[in-house]
């Protein structure tokens, strides 16, 4: 079986979003949703939401975590 391929990069992605908004404190809520309408991807929520938290740690912006837990 085939792995699934993205025909977006969502790292790029997560990291072009992460510089826009990267002076004041991100919503995780929105921020999934940007990424979901700017890539169509179908990751989980909880698999962006750890690749957002990795980036953003990385570059030193805040998240806000308020996404409930599921």
């Amino acid at each position: 079986m085939l792995p699934h391929v993205e025909p977006v990069n969502v790292a790029a992605a997560v990291d072009k979003l992460l510089a826009e908004r990267g002076d004041g404190l991100l919503s995780m809520k929105a921020a999934i949703v940007l990424l979901r309408e700017r890539t169509g991807t179908e990751r989980s929520d909880a698999d962006l939401e750890g690749l957002i938290i990795k980036k953003a740690a990385l570059l030193g912006v805040a998240v806000l975590c308020d996404r409930e837990a599921q």
